[in-house]
This record gives structure tokens, sequence and C-alpha cells, in this order.
């Protein structure tokens, strides 16, 4: 399905829509009650909402503008998100566990989706498969990693973050892609904005919640203390 999608729509467009899913994450982790959900995430989520309705709004009347990147520019823009994504793996960092496996997960992800837009063009280009497989591969493992470090939330939302916006990058950058004219590219850049805003807040770590100690338990004829 995702394949299919790109060989009809810019990768940077198809991206874009795709960043909502961590949306659906949030809802499946408060169980379908929104108001389980802490601020922040349902703040998230209703970026996420807008964003599709702005990127829906700036297709109007739009029309395909990518085309065949240069090879020497995608095998830099491979490597250089796969040797990110083996210093995230090795080295630690300042971030939390689950946070920095989940952005190494999300380079691999992003060099998975960008093969994938390859694929698309057929005939040489095939050869990205290689890549596809090795890319998608390695980053469930490592995404299932950041599972068993930190909540599925941090995992996924960094994950996410990085996986949309290096993909939506590469769509200017190599594949020439380009917004459209006058209040559609307004339209197209908030709803990048919106998308990428919610796969953050969703990532973001937040403080647990201070709870009330439990009332002391005492015997019958003992008062309590």
């Amino acid at each position: 399905m995702y394949v299919a999608a790109l060989r009809l729509a810019p990768l940077a467009l198809v991206q874009a829509v795709t960043a909502s899913g961590v949306a659906v994450l949030a809802f499946a982790t408060a169980r379908g009650h929104p108001s389980r959900l802490a601020r922040r995430e349902q703040v998230a989520v209703v970026l996420a909402v807008a964003g599709l309705i702005l990127l829906a709004l700036s297709l109007l009347g739009a029309a395909d503008s990518d085309q065949h990147p240069a090879a020497v520019g995608v095998i830099i823009w491979l490597a250089a998100c796969g040797g990110g994504a083996a210093l995230l793996i090795a080295v630690p960092t300042r971030l939390a566990r689950a946070a920095s496996l989940g952005l190494a997960a999300g380079l691999l992800f992003a060099d998975g989706d960008i093969s994938a837009k390859l694929v698309g063009y057929g005939g040489p280009w095939l050869a990205a498969l290689a890549p596809l497989i090795v890319a998608y591969g390695i980053g469930t493992s490592v995404l299932q990693s950041a599972y068993q470090r930190g909540d599925a939330l941090t995992a996924a939302g960094t994950a996410t973050m990085v996986t949309n916006t290096v993909p939506i990058a590469a769509g200017f950058v190599l594949f020439g892609e380009t917004l459209p004219h006058g209040m559609r590219a307004v339209l197209q850049i908030a709803a990048f904005a919106s998308l990428v805003a919610s796969a953050v807040a969703l990532g973001h770590r937040q403080a647990p919640r201070a709870s009330r100690p439990a009332p002391r338990a005492h015997t019958i004829g003992q008062a309590p203390a």
C-alpha cells in the first residue's frame, strides 16, 4: 500500500500523511477514551487531525512534481542516515534510551521509505530493494528494543518524527519536489508543520503525575496517626 501511494504522489506528501499514524497509537494507548490522554498528547492528536485537513485542502488541483534523483545523492543520503542510526545505537547519549533508539529506528525507516520511492520507478532502481529490506528489518528490531526501554509513545513518537521529517526533506532535496503556489503552499507548509509537531509532542517524555499518599492502615480501636 505504501509503495502504491508513492507511485501516485510525491514522497513528501505521502510522508506527511503517514505522520498522523502516531495519533492512532495515542488513542490505542488511551483505549479509545481521549480524556485518559495527557494534555500534551491531546494537543498532539488535535494537531495531527488539523494537519490532515490542511493537507487535504492544499491538494485541491495539485499535480505531481517529483523526478528521478541522482544516484550519487541517493547513496550519500542513505549512507548518512544509516551511519547516524549506527551511532545512536552504539554510543550513549543524554537522551533517554528509548528516545535515542527511537531516533535510530526513525533514521532506518527513513532509509526504507526513500528506498520504497525508488523501487516504484522500476528498472535499475529496483536495486533499492536491498537497502529497503535491510533498513526496515533492522529498524523494526531497534524499535522493538526501544519499546523495552521506555513507554510506547516515547519510542514511537521520536521514531515517527524522524521517519517523516527526513523523507519530507529528501523529497525536496533529492526528488526535486516543489510546493504549490499561493495559498495552497501556505496550507501545505502548515500541514507539514502540524503533523511533525504532533509526532514531536507525542514523543516528548512527561514527568509522571504526583499521586496522593495512601492512608495508613490502622487496627480497630487504634486512632489513625
